[in-house]
Order: structure tokens, then C-alpha cells, then sequence
């Protein structure tokens, strides 16, 4: 049974990947928050990625990096600050994460680590500036440490378009600015978190062999289609 690192799975679609892993990974979340869930496959490290010492684990198959950020505002009420928090959750949490469990992964069966950027990295969207830098880099990331673990570890990263979670809470906190996000979407629907979980599972498995450095955009047709 192998063994997957969520990092950040106590909510949304963090939780979403665990709870779909549990049946048949071993899962280890790492996490503020212990999450909703108890299960014989799965080990909590309450840990805050960017304050704290990751834990050490002995072996593992698979990481996934969940924490991110949705901070949306003018450029002009954007402090540097608010570019560096960014940063440091979206980008420099990951590669923490990536570079201190690396070793374990390299002896993993078929690994693979599993990112998060956003559809705003493709699609220009007021307000973005902060978030879409940022996932632009982990994008970066994913396609450099793609080529550079290769043909060892396979690294993805999934390009959400707005989902249903406490994150996006804002974004859909009432009837009409929910009718208006379905709108916006050429799908006419925005994500639930275990559709990404779904894509997530997928890319961490072996039927994902032969992708990597892919950027999987789950856009319910806002970055592909006009229409």
C-alpha cells in the first residue's frame, strides 16, 4: 500500500485528496488543523508548514502540496507584503515540503508530487495580481522539477477554476454571485472539491505514468472556451 504526504488536508480540497486516498493509500496529512476524519490509514502532524519543522517520515510514494491563497485586491491596495505572504504559501511552502521529503521520495514506488496553481496564471483577472504571480511560479516549479527528477519522480500541478470551499466562500456567498459565477463559466458550473480530489488521485497514480510537468487545467471552460 503506498504511502502519500498531503500537506494542508484538514480543509477543502486538501481534505477532499485524503479522504479519497484513504481507502487505499496510507496517508499522512500535515496540517494546523487535525481533519474531520478517522481512519486506520491515516496519520496527522499538526504543523504550520511555513513556521515549523516539517516531521520527519520514513517512507513515502507521493506528495501533495494543498495551502494557498486567494487574496484579491486593486494593485493598488496591494502591499509587498501581501505579495510576499503570496509567495511564501503558494511557492516557498512547496518547496520546503518538496525539499525535505525528496530523499524519501526518490526511494518511492513510481513516485510523484502533485501541485496547485490557478486558472488565473492563464486567464488575466482583475484583482489577481498577487495569487496569479505566485501560482504562476509554482507553475514554473512544476515544469523545472518535472525535468530536473525525471525519469525518477513525476511532478503535475491542477489549475483550479473557482471551488466550493471555505477559501472561495466569499466568491459564492450568496445566490446571485452564485448564478453569476455559473454564468461566468462556459460549463455554466464551477468545481466541487472532489472533482479536483478525482483529478488528484488520478495524476498520483500509475495510470498517470507517462505525465509530468503537465499543468491540468480544471477550468469549467473559462481559460479554454469563447464563447
Amino acid at each position: 500500500m503506498n504511502t502519500i504526504i498531503v500537506v494542508g488536508g484538514s480543509k477543502g480540497i486538501g481534505n477532499a485528496i485524503v479522504t479519497s486516498l484513504l481507502s487505499s493509500h496510507k496517508v499522512v496529512n500535515i496540517s494546523r488543523t487535525e481533519p474531520q476524519v478517522s481512519h486506520e490509514n491515516l496519520t496527522h502532524y499538526n504543523c504550520d508548514v511555513l513556521n515549523d519543522d516539517l516531521p520527519n517520515i520514513e517512507a513515502a510514494d507521493g506528495l501533495v502540496y494543498c495551502p494557498g491563497s486567494i487574496n484579491l485586491k486593486p494593485i493598488n491596495r496591494l502591499s509587498l507584503d501581501d505579495f510576499k505572504n503570496d509567495f511564501e504559501i503558494n511557492v516557498l511552502g512547496a518547496v520546503k515540503a518538496v525539499q525535505k521529503y525528496l530523499p524519501i521520495l526518490k526511494n518511492g514506488n513510481k513516485p510523484s508530487i502533485l501541485l496547485f496553481s490557478t486558472v488565473a496564471s492563464k486567464l488575466g483577472m482583475p484583482f489577481h495580481a498577487s495569487v496569479a504571480a505566485s501560482k504562476s511560479a509554482v507553475e514554473g516549479l512544476t515544469k523545472s522539477l518535472g525535468a530536473e527528477l525525471a525519469p525518477t519522480i513525476r511532478v503535475n500541478a491542477i489549475a483550479p477554476t473557482v471551488t466550493n470551499t471555505d477559501l472561495a466562500s466569499k466568491l459564492l456567498r450568496n445566490e446571485r454571485m452564485i448564478d453569476n459565477m455559473n454564468e461566468r463559466h462556459p460549463l455554466k458550473k464551477y468545481l466541487e472539491p472532489q472533482e479536483v480530489a478525482d483529478m488528484a488521485t488520478f495524476l498520483l497514480s500509475e495510470k498517470a505514468a507517462s505525465l509530468s510537468g503537465q499543468i491540468f487545467e480544471m477550468d469549467c471552460g473559462i481559460v479554454s472556451f469563447k464563447l
